[in-house]
């Protein structure tokens, strides 16, 4: 079974892109053969900046011979219908076979398919693959019509086998296969051939060049880790800097530089940011004081002065970025030393929507929130509401314009240097996050506040102007916020209803709604003064009709039955049923307790209880209703239970009654009845005052020692008995098992 390598070298691949296509030449290749009727033992694919290569060991030499039966149209049918099977088939009448089915005549088509030679499938794939490759972006060079990412130089094409190798034939716009390649572009200039894989690899080493990826990255992290040691430092990680400059190099070569002294004390997220993204190099600190003090550039060849010239060039770029950086920060830092006032004002005239108002009136909206969350997760309202309002002043400073990713960084140095308390200066670090799923959750509590408030507003926001996600599309990341919100709430153990909350976000983004939709006169101006009313009276905010563009006549009108009805619809709350965000939150709560491997079920029947806008409240219940289902007592008690609701459920729609008023012992008869009293009692004892103290585990535990009196009574006892005081007394002891049970979750909803 022959071995296949093939290479495609061209132009500088750019190094995001190729790990993909390295997948996709894998995939794409494989998968071709496979179809065509191949098999192969295993694969792997590399890449470097000028090469992607495929090798694939144990091909089959030929595919298998394939003899195919299609049945086709009955012998009297419409000829329209025998011609589209012949088309389908590639046969022509006379190659057909008529054979007798059921009551009719039928044409059956045999079609034989003889083995092919796996150069020539190999040939076929490898051509379609290379015109169809997904390039996220892809070019034409010369006259030719063919695409490559950049201009596709050669193909090798080997298959090998014991008895040597040979090239599969191959012309795509020109470009002929061979078995030769091309080695280091600058240290090893010139074409060589190669008759294996292990040949391959073993002389494009000798001509300088690296063939793995993983291996180009051990190799520059273990030299950078080694020349930082010698000089008692330490690189800092970047696993996504590692890739990136392990693809733009062949040879990696370390060399390691110092940051001048001018330079030292810019924050250590400024120096590494700048160096990371203008030139690549990875950070370099003392670990004695933290601060960034060096870097790490990878050349991609060696020197005779052993890089020297190298590092000076970059060291001499490197000044002139810092230098710009070190303007920007000695800039901002004047700003801040004033208390930020002027980018405060400068807020006002950048647009967060234009239905939602500036970029300073969310941050209005935010504070109000903030203050609102504040007691809930124990922080101080005023430090919240102070927090919320610099959070995002950062965004005019000329640093974070440089470099947006430093958003909220620099916003806590900005704080600290205005003179603000930690806590309000680090909110305005951790107000973003958490940004994804492994983004640590800020736990600090005016953190935690500001953070909350940021995204509930986002979410209440676009809601108001009907920008929900649909779908795949979610370009303003609700999806993510509803994430953060969830993760804020139960990684703090937030408890307390959210939907207040809600209803603030949602009375403050209607309002700027309706203002943005000039609806100051008629109903909108009516609907506007209910929503300023609740929100003056029920949240304390201070907020005038004027400012929402509601003439100073329409207050007069605040008795009329059009206002009192608007004011009834606010006063009573936003209901946030169907496609609310509550709801919203409570999907994306699913999806992650999914991942935490709680069943899809058991979130139902929690979400069906009382109390399911407090979001650790949920959590907790539904973690204890998953521990217990995983237990035997549990899983079985779930049986007796939907047994018990089924024969109560019928009985009281047979008998239009409800059997709710009492059991009582002393109707009982034989021991099982008797004991399953006598559990309940127990049960209840404990059960009752666990939910009172929202200790779920404790009375899922209870009731989960009901499974084996509620097992035992349905063995020994009819439950519709002949005697119909004892089958009514029956029928509510049926009713207090659902009762005692369904205080913990609506468990009709489970599975099974």
């Amino acid at each position: 079974m022959p071995d296949i390598l093939i290479e495609l070298f061209s132009e500088e691949i750019p190094a995001r892109m190729q790990a993909r296509a390295r997948e996709d030449l894998k995939k794409l290749v494989t998968e071709g053969l496979v179809q065509a009727g191949l098999h192969y033992a295993s694969a792997g694919a590399f890449s470097t900046p000028r090469r992607l290569t495929l090798a694939i060991e144990g091909l089959s030499a030929e595919s298998h011979a394939v003899r195919e039966e299609r049945k086709g149209p009955r012998t009297d049918a419409p000829d329209a219908a025998l011609q589209g099977f012949l088309r389908s088939t590639g046969l022509t009448k006379e190659q057909l076979e008529v054979r007798d089915d059921k009551k009719a005549q039928v044409y059956f088509a045999v079609v034989e398919k003889p083995g092919r030679k796996a150069a020539e499938i190999l040939a076929e794939v490898l051509e379609t693959t290379i015109r169809n490759f997904p390039w996220p972006k892809s070019m034409r060079w010369g006259s030719g019509a063919l695409k490559w990412v950049r201009p596709l130089h050669s193909i090798l094409c080997l298959m090998a086998d014991e008895g040597g190798s040979e090239v599969v034939p191959l012309d795509v716009d020109g470009i002929v296969s061979g078995n030769s390649t091309d080695g280091h572009r600058f240290m090893a200039p010139g074409r060589f051939t190669v008759t294996n894989f292990d040949d391959y690899r073993a002389k494009l080493a000798r001509a300088h060049v690296v063939l793995d990826s993983a291996d180009r990255e051990a190799k520059i992290w273990h030299d950078a880790e080694t020349l930082a040691f010698a000089a008692g430092l330490e690189v800092v990680p970047d696993a996504g800097l590692l890739t990136e400059v392990a693809g733009l190099v062949e040879w990696p070569v370390v060399l390691m530089g110092r940051i001048g002294e001018q330079f030292l004390h810019l924050p250590p997220e400024v120096l590494q940011t700048s160096m990371r993204e203008h030139q690549k190099f990875f950070s370099v600190k003392n670990p004695k004081t933290g601060r960034i003090e060096g870097f790490v550039t990878v050349a991609n060849r060696e020197t005779a002065d052993q890089g020297a010239t190298i590092l000076a060039g970059n060291q001499k770029v490197l000044t002139a970025r810092l230098s710009d950086a070190a303007f920007f920060w000695d800039n901002d830092l004047r700003v801040a030393k004033t208390g930020m006032g002027e980018w405060e004002e400068g807020l006002k005239a950048v647009t967060f929507h234009n239905k939602l108002g500036s970029q300073a009136e969310r941050i209005a909206r935010i504070a109000a929130l903030a203050r609102e969350i504040a007691p809930l997760v124990g922080a101080d309202a005023d430090a919240a509401e102070q927090a919320a309002r610099v959070a995002k002043l950062d965004l005019r400073s000329a640093m974070v314009g440089e470099f947006p990713e430093l958003q909220g960084v620099m916003g806590r140095y900005y704080a600290l240097e205005a003179g603000l308390p930690a806590p309000v200066a680090n909110a305005a670090r951790d107000h973003y996050s958490p940004l994804g799923p492994s983004d640590a959750v800020p736990s600090e509590p005016v953190s935690v506040a500001v953070a909350l408030a940021d995204k509930i507003d986002t979410l209440t926001g676009f809601w108001a102007i009907d920008e929900k996600p649909t779908g795949s599309k979610d370009p303003f990341a609700l999806r993510r916020a509803a994430l953060g919100v969830i993760r804020l709430v139960v990684g703090n153990g937030v408890q307390g209803s959210q939907l207040r909350w809600l209803e603030l976000g949602n009375i403050q983004n209607l309002l700027f709604k309706l203002n943005a939709q000039e609806n100051g006169d008629g109903l909108g101006g009516l609907l506007i003064l209910a929503l300023l009313d609740r929100a003056n009276g029920e949240f304390g905010l201070k907020l005038t009709p004027q400012s929402y563009k509601v003439p100073h006549e329409l207050e007069e009108h605040r008795k009329g039955r059009n206002y009192l009805d608007f004011k009834a619809l606010v006063d009573g709350g936003y209901k946030d049923e169907g496609d609310g965000v509550l709801a919203f939150l409570h999907d994306r709560l699913k999806v992650f307790l999914k991942d935490q491997g709680i069943r899809h079920d058991i979130i139902d029947a929690c979400l069906a209880m009382p109390g399911n806008d407090d979001l650790t409240l949920l959590v907790k219940r539904a973690e204890a209703l998953s521990a217990t289902l995983k237990t035997d007592d549990g899983a079985n008690l779930i049986q007796g239970f939907k047994r018990a609701n089924n024969i109560l459920t019928q009985a009281e729609a047979k008998d239009g009654v409800e059997y709710s008023f009492g059991a009582d012992p002393k109707f009982a008869e034989g021991p099982e009845e008797t004991a399953l009293f006598n559990a309940l009692d127990q049960a209840e004892k404990i059960i009752t005052p666990a939910m009172a103290k929202e200790d779920f585990t404790t009375a899922m535990t209870a009731m989960a020692t009901l499974r084996a009196p509620i097992d035992a009574f349905f063995t020994a006892v009819q439950v519709n008995s002949d005697n119909s005081i004892v089958r009514r007394n029956r029928l509510n002891l049926l009713h207090r098992i659902r009762t005692i049970c369904g205080q913990v979750a609506d468990l009709t909803k489970l599975d099974g």
